[in-house]
């Protein structure tokens, strides 16, 4: 077998007197690869009958948004390849006059106002308007173009988006073909549930596949690849070698890390129509620990003056779990008596496995941080602030209150307070403070910074 990756080549135009081979209308071992960024990778297989005076092969029915020169074909080595083109011939009542001509049709003739008999004629020129034609009797007519009845559509016109191969055979034989292709507006996406229970969490995952592509697929086999590709790289690489890792013995979704991606795969063949987004569970965690916490973002202190109150920011942390996660949506709920709340969304890039997480839900109702500058002794050489930070819980439960105060770590800076802190993130000066229920506590801080 030999392979041949091509480019459309429209000079070379398919004529309606060419031998074409015959191709199953089947398609076994099919399947499509999703990636991030809209686009899929199409790979079908089917049968191949060649004549030795065979000139074309006519490959219907792929998508419409396919990218051509992407197309890899894997021919039997006594078949040569010349060139390609992409046909759709979108049907119009001209372009079945045009394919009919020369070709027996049937004429609807008026006998009268309520009355009509059919004729049997051949087409010999048409219009939009009137037509010619020419009846059994060898009477030449014109008759109104409306009036034509088609009962076939002519081979020549190609109504489903195709690919045409013209070649030359060197013997009759039967065998089968493959091909791969890319595929435009072809998109997936991960949507992910987690279900807290306590300070536990239940995780689901979903796959969600957006076919836009102007093609159906039909009991596919399908894998999705998580990770941002470089378009210059050829990604059918990436599926022949990653599918034989994954698919052996898969009773669940699976997935294989491979050359800094990850390949999963569906291990049911599915059904996706065009315009559809389908959707696939890929993951089912029970009972994963979480932590909430509590944040707030506050001001620089060498810039700082006045009085500003902030709210309070609610997380749930997740201190990594045992498998990868796509980028996504994270939807958060809990259950209130027998109702169940949605506590937040949180959007997560690609995630490696054993990772910690911090899901942002939302703003806290009942904790509020307020910072009240307390003097300013600044001078041309140092910026120098006392700050007065006053914490409240108005809930009835304790909660740590995380505080983050940008601030330039140096040499020359130094904090002066009575409760401990640490540096975080590089320059965020970071206390957590512990507050009772229904409690409050307040706090100063004097930073000091060269200039």
């Amino acid at each position: 077998m030999k392979k041949t990756s091509l480019a459309l080549i429209a000079t070379l135009l398919v004529t309606t007197n060419t031998f074409g081979a015959t191709l199953s209308k089947d398609i076994k071992n099919n399947s499509l690869i999703v990636y991030n960024g809209n686009i899929a990778l199409v790979h079908e297989e089917r049968s191949l009958k060649v004549d030795k005076n065979d000139k074309e092969i006519i490959y219907r029915g792929v998508a419409k948004t396919i990218e051509t020169d992407s197309v890899n074909v894997e021919l039997p080595n006594a078949i040569r390849l010349y060139s390609q083109q992409y046909r759709f011939d979108k049907l119009t009542q001209q372009k079945l006059l045009d394919a009919h001509i020369g070709k027996k049709i049937v004429v609807k003739i008026a006998k009268d106002s309520e009355k009509f008999q059919k004729i049997s004629a051949t087409l010999l020129s048409s219009n939009s308007a009137y037509s010619i034609v020419k009846t059994k009797d060898g009477e030449i007519i014109s008759v109104p173009s409306r009036d034509i009845i088609f009962k076939t559509i002519p081979d020549e016109l190609i109504t489903k988006p195709s690919l045409v191969w013209n070649i030359s055979a060197k013997k009759s034989l039967k065998s089968n073909m493959k091909i791969d292709y890319l595929i435009k507006k072809v998109n997936w996406k991960s949507n992910y549930i987690l279900n807290i229970k306590g300070n536990n969490a239940d995780l689901s995952g979903w796959i969600a596949i957006d076919n836009r592509s102007g093609k159906k697929f039909q009991d596919t086999e399908l894998h999705v690849l998580a990770g941002e590709i470089n378009r210059t790289k050829k990604p059918q690489n990436y599926y022949r070698e990653a599918k034989a890792m994954v698919m052996a013995g898969a009773d669940s979704v699976s997935h294989q890390a491979h050359e800094g991606y990850h390949f999963y795969t569906i291990p049911f063949k599915v059904n996706i129509a065009n315009n559809e987004t389908t959707q696939i569970k890929f993951i089912d965690k029970k009972s994963i620990p979480i932590e909430r916490k509590y944040s707030t973002m506050l001001s620089n202190p060498s810039y700082f003056n006045g009085e500003i109150k902030h709210s309070v920011t609610q997380y749930i942390h997740i201190n990594g779990v045992e498998f990868p996660l796509p980028k996504g949506v994270i939807r958060s709920y809990s259950k209130l008596q027998s109702s169940t709340i949605l506590l937040g969304e949180s959007n997560i890039k690609h995630t490696p496995k054993d990772t910690p997480i911090d899901l942002k839900l939302g703003k806290n109702f009942d904790l509020k941080v307020k910072e009240t500058i307390m003097a300013r002794n600044d001078t041309k050489k140092y910026r120098d602030a006392t700050i007065k930070y006053t914490l409240k819980n108005s809930s009835k439960e304790s909660k740590t209150v995380e505080l983050l105060i940008p601030f330039n770590k140096s040499r020359t800076s130094t904090i002066e307070t009575s409760k401990t802190y640490k540096f975080t993130k590089g320059n965020l000066v970071t206390f957590s403070i512990r507050l009772k229920g229904e409690n409050s506590q307040e706090f100063k801080v004097r930073f000091r910074s060269k200039r």
